[in-house]
């Protein structure tokens, strides 16, 4: 692959729903893409896809996400499955190391996301009774038992949050001390929240995999449909650092981006799971809708201002601006449309 066939308008880094979402965008408004996913990921971890809108639950994560680079393939964005181990450049070219392969791009859209901090085993296996998502996950705990593992202050509060949903939630501290505040603490137990100190030593699935319970130190059997682990994030933001970009927390936490998902850095956009907010994917498919669209005002050919025609007028045979490629792809998504009543 020569370097000409790697430069590009666009280079999304992320293939979750947030990054899929901003190269369905730049493509379909013209630029030409290229998404990079080192593949894996949070959503390819669900075994049901709950609160998208018109996407069934029993669908996977791993059908939703192959379903959207098909999707993404058939407007002519390319795919390349690899690691980005490093990015330099600025605005109007920055490059992209991917194995023995450099891409050029005018724009980069970060997606990497995080990875959830996983409690040491015994465990459930994820989405058979261990959850990351309250607001997905907590409609299927109503009237059931449920626990929260965690000893700090998001583990106390979504552990009173679950009382919205069932009046049998356990707070499992798994043998350490509790790290939230003292008013946290008061307001904890004023709410009928079971805590439970003792370590996890085994656990129990029925035929199908599903949690039935866990067995403690003290030889006690307690039942769960399932239950949150409450251990922090672990964001991948190491092309952000090597990039400078802001981050909410200094050294550490989400990447500070702005309405539209720009960072600190001209050119570099960043959404889903490595900025602030609720990690949802609904909420991470209109933060890359967002961005899409704020790329595409950032490189879009025309309207050309004044001063850039400086008294000229625009050459018919420069439009479009879409790339031949783009366009060999539209015109193929034409001819595959079906006929409608006034062809």
């Amino acid at each position: 692959m020569s370097e000409a066939d790697n430069d590009y308008q666009v280079a999304v880094v992320g293939g979750g729903p947030a990054g899929l979402t901003s190269a369905l965008y730049t493509t379909r408004l013209g630029h030409d893409t290229v998404l990079i996913d080192r593949g894996g990921g949070r959503a390819a971890m669900m075994q049901d896809t709950h609160n998208v809108i018109g996407i069934t639950e029993e669908t996977s994560g791993n059908e939703l996400l192959q379903t959207a680079k098909q999707q993404i393939e058939s407007y002519g964005a390319d795919t390349v499955r690899g690691l980005v181990s490093d990015i330099h450049g600025e605005e109007g070219e920055f490059r992209l190391d991917v194995g023995d392969d450099t891409y050029t791009a005018d724009r980069v859209v970060l997606a990497t996301g995080f990875s959830d901090e996983r409690p040491d085993p015994p465990l459930p296996r994820t989405g058979r009774g261990l959850h990351y998502c309250l607001h997905c996950d907590a409609y299927m705990f109503i009237d059931e038992s449920v626990y929260v593992m965690g000893t700090g202050e998001s583990a106390a509060h979504v552990a009173m949050i679950m009382l919205n949903f069932t009046e049998d939630v356990d707070l499992l501290l798994r043998g350490s001390a509790p790290e939230w505040s003292d008013t946290t603490d008061e307001q904890l137990r004023a709410h009928p929240v079971d805590v439970i100190d003792e370590e996890i030593t085994g656990m129990n699935n029925d035929e199908d995999g599903w949690l039935e319970s866990f067995e403690f130190a003290d030889g006690t059997v307690r039942e769960y449909r399932g239950g949150f682990p409450m251990f922090g994030s672990d964001y991948h933001a190491e092309l952000a650092d090597v990039l400078g970009l802001k981050r909410v927390d200094e050294d550490e936490g989400p990447v500070e981006v702005d309405d539209h998902g720009r960072t600190s850095v001209e050119g570099v956009f960043a959404v889903g799971d490595l900025t602030p907010g609720h990690n949802q994917i609904p909420v991470a498919m209109g933060q890359g809708a967002k961005a899409g669209i704020a790329v595409h005002y950032d490189l879009r050919e025309y309207p050309k201002s004044l001063a850039e025609l400086d008294g000229e007028s625009v050459d018919p045979a420069a439009t479009p601006a879409v790339s031949e490629e783009l366009r060999e792809a539209a015109a193929e998504r034409h001819a595959e449309a079906p006929a409608t009543d006034d062809d």
